[in-house]
């Protein structure tokens, strides 16, 4: 037995020696992946049609984020626990928005998720970039000028991330190039060159994007929000005056312009009795067209396009008024629209909100005084504020809902004026347009394409950098263009300072 176990024994290690000096003298390159019947990072993007669709995802991955309430939707609609809004379902602290900042924690998913998402985004786009710029500009239609499109937009979508996380965060790991493989020791760089990355990639972006107008598809990355977004980088890194070249790059060189006319599909379907420009901005379809000059980056999700879909998230804004209960006199509050023979309790107007976004009197109010029956934006088809009872059987119906009728009164008032009827801003809603779940009237699904950017904001953008050149005659200037098509009172250059425009732009 032994002897047996020694033969094997010297057996097993002549055979391992054997192994050993085999692949010693190997060469290492047969141990490379080369892919060659799938995509990979290595070979996708080396030819037109893998840019091309480097890029809609790209484009897809930010759709979903703005179209969620937990990663840049936190943001875009963290009115919450700010001068603007809070959440009406749980107004108080604790809830899954931020009503207080004592929600905050470096886990809390609003903390978490817009974290991960932007460095999803930096990753994809670094990828992009990468591979792109080492493909052979002769397999791009437009040779090197049409490969450059797609790294400038790349680019764009990098640096358009790096403005939430450093805006959101502050110093943030900066990352140039795609990271390959696993990784926990990242660092913090500071907000300088964070915004110096991001100087670099929007001025890239604006010089190689296509002009508006000249873009593949709608949706695509022009040159207009590229100034506007180096605009806003140069306002951050405390440079005025070249926010103000920047911005007026996008104010006197492409053909956008405030809306001023009606237009769209909203044109004699006005919901609510009567309408104006600002509303038909909003409607279905209406981001898109071609004689829209005021979207620059629309955000596309209509399912009449390939990969469309829904805003599963736009129930967000607006009451619980199907909560309401009963009327004064105890009937049924809310009868709602009928569907299979049964009343819903919910109306086609209003679909199926939940409160989770419900605005402050400053938003409601306070903005509006000067203005409060001339600012379009303040009409009752634009910011909804009265609510009626729907039940022919109560003495109640087609009466304006008001909770001092009841008698004995309401147990919660809080809830009633924060959660089950507050003002509704409808450019989020989609009234009598609402393609799914019509038991519920919609439930608050709807089908919009969403701005990114419209050329308002680039007017104001340009108004603060005037400021900041102590020019407020040339802010006021920019300021009045907004609401002149609002039919708002001017503001004088004496009065136009910040909190003016940061209240205009509330408005």
């Amino acid at each position: 037995m032994e002897k047996f176990i020694n033969k094997t024994g010297k057996k097993c290690l002549m055979i391992t020696a054997l192994l050993l000096l085999i692949l010693s003298s190997c060469d290492e390159s047969i141990l490379d992946e080369k892919p060659l019947d799938f995509l990979s990072p290595d070979n996708a993007y080396l030819t037109e049609l893998g840019a091309l669709q480097g890029v809609t995802a790209l484009h897809d991955r930010v759709r979903t984020a703005f179209y969620t309430y937990g990663e840049f939707g936190c943001m875009n609609w963290a009115t919450h626990g700010s001068d603007l809004g809070y959440n009406g379902e749980t107004p108080s602290a604790g809830g899954v928005y931020l009503n207080s900042y004592e929600d905050m924690t470096p886990i809390w998913r609003n903390i978490v998720d817009p974290w991960v998402a932007c460095y999803q985004i930096v990753q994809w786009a670094n990828v992009l970039i990468d591979k792109v710029e080492s493909a052979d500009p002769a397999v791009f239609e437009g040779g090197e000028a049409g490969r450059n499109v797609y790294i400038a937009e790349g680019k764009f979508f990098r640096a358009f991330a790096y403005r939430y996380l450093v805006s959101t965060y502050g110093d943030v790991p900066l990352l140039k190039k795609p990271v390959s493989t696993a990784k926990a020791d990242f660092v913090r760089d500071p907000i300088a060159d964070i915004h110096d990355l991001m100087v670099e990639d929007f001025s890239y972006a604006a010089q190689n994007l296509p002009e508006p107008g000249e873009e593949a598809a709608p949706g695509r990355i022009t040159q207009g929000p590229a100034w506007h977004y180096l605009a806003e980088t140069y306002l951050e890194q405390g440079e005025p005056q070249l926010a103000v070249e920047a911005a007026t790059h996008v104010i006197e060189d492409y053909n956008y312009a405030l809306m001023t006319q009606r237009f769209g599909n909203r044109l004699a379907k006005d919901i609510f009795g009567s309408g104006d420009v600002y509303y038909d901005l909003f409607g279905y379809s209406n981001h898109n067209l071609a004689n829209n000059t005021e979207a620059m980056w629309v955000i596309q999700c209509e399912p009449t396009i390939t990969g469309g879909g829904q805003i599963a998230s736009a129930y967000i804004y607006g009451p619980r008024y199907f909560d309401i209960g009963l009327t004064p006199d105890g009937k049924k509050a809310i009868r709602g629209v009928m569907y299979n023979g049964v009343y819903t309790g919910y109306s086609d107007t209003l679909s199926r909100p939940t409160a989770n976004c419900r605005g402050t009197s400053f938003v409601y109010y306070n903005i509006w005084r000067s203005d409060w029956n001339n600012d379009i934006r303040n009409a009752k088809h634009n910011i909804k504020r009265n609510f009626y009872y729907d039940n022919p059987e109560s003495i109640y119906h087609g009466k304006k809902i008001d909770f001092s009728l009841y008698n004995p009164p309401r147990p919660n008032p809080i809830l009633d004026t924060c959660k089950i009827l507050f003002p509704i801003h409808l450019k989020f809603h989609d009234p009598c347009n609402y393609f799914l779940q019509p038991n519920r009237a919609g439930s608050g699904i709807t089908h919009k394409d969403w701005y990114a950017l419209r050329f308002a904001e680039t007017l104001l953008l340009r108004a603060e950098a005037y400021l900041g050149i102590n020019r407020p005659d040339l802010a006021a200037a920019d300021v009045n263009v907004v609401r002149s098509r609002a039919n708002a009172n001017p503001v004088s250059a004496a009065n136009c300072d910040m909190d003016y425009i940061l209240d205009e732009r509330a408005r």
